[in-house]
C-alpha cells in the first residue's frame, strides 16, 4: 500500500473523532498562527490539514488567503463538506507534499503532524526546499511534531520524533527559532502524546 492508498484507507475507515491526532479545538496551532501573523493576516496554508478544525478557524481570525493540502481526497471533500458554503473560501489541494513542485506564495506556512511522517532524508529535503519556495523572507513556518519521548508510531507508520536542536538541523540556516516549546496532546480514547512545536521566521 502507497502513501495515498494508506491515508485514503484511514480516512474512509475512521471518522475524524476516532484519529489520534483530532483536537476539537486547535489552539496550539492556532495562537502560533495569530502570534506569527501580527503584522496581517494575509495568506497561510495548512498542511496535511485532512478533516482538521484549524480550517475554520484560520477564516474566523480573517486571514485574507486560506488554502489547505493533504494527500487524502476523501479528507478534503469531508472537510469541504463540512464548511458548507464557506468551502469556496479556501484553496484546497490534493497532493504528497514530498512531490508537489509548487504551492503558490504564502506568509505562514502550518504543519500539525505531516512532517514527523518524512522518515525517509530525501523526502525531507524536498519538503524542506518547496517550504523556502514558499515562503518570503519573513515568512513563519509553525510547525507540530511528536516530541523526544512522544509515540515511536502512528496510523500503524514509523514517524521521527523531534526537539529544538533536530528540527533545526533540518532546517538550516535558512530559518531562525523563535519560539519552541512542547505540549501534552490527549487522543480521543484518552492517551498523552507528547509534541514539540516550533515557530520559525524564514531569513535567508
Amino acid at each position: 500500500m502507497d502513501k495515498t492508498e494508506h491515508w485514503e484507507n484511514v480516512y474512509q475507515t475512521k471518522s475524524s473523532d476516532e484519529v489520534s491526532w483530532y483536537e476539537p479545538d486547535p489552539k496550539q496551532s492556532l495562537d502560533k498562527i495569530v502570534s506569527a501573523a501580527v503584522d496581517s493576516r494575509g495568506r497561510v496554508i495548512d498542511i496535511g490539514g485532512g478533516q482538521s478544525f484549524l480550517v475554520d478557524r484560520l477564516l474566523d481570525a480573517g486571514f485574507a488567503h486560506v488554502a489547505v493540502l493533504d494527500i487524502s481526497r476523501t479528507a478534503i471533500e469531508a472537510t469541504k463538506a463540512r464548511l458548507g458554503e464557506r468551502a469556496s473560501q479556501v484553496e484546497w489541494m490534493v497532493a504528497d507534499i514530498t512531490q508537489a513542485k509548487s504551492l503558490g506564495e504564502f506568509d505562514i506556512w502550518h504543519d500539525r503532524a505531516v512532517f514527523h511522517f518524512l522518515t525517509d532524508p530525501d523526502d525531507r529535503r524536498r519538503y524542506v526546499e518547496l517550504l523556502r519556495r514558499s515562503l518570503p523572507i519573513g515568512g513563519h513556518f509553525v510547525v507540530g511534531t511528536f516530541a523526544k519521548g512522544g509515540p515511536e508510531k502512528c496510523s500503524g507508520l514509523q514517524i521521527c520524533q523531534y526537539d529544538a536542536a533536530t528540527m533545526q538541523a533540518e532546517l538550516g540556516t535558512s530559518f531562525e527559532p523563535l519560539k519552541c516549546s512542547e505540549y501534552l496532546h490527549t487522543t480521543p480514547s484518552g492517551k498523552p502524546q507528547q509534541f514539540f512545536f516550533g515557530v520559525y521566521e524564514r531569513v535567508g
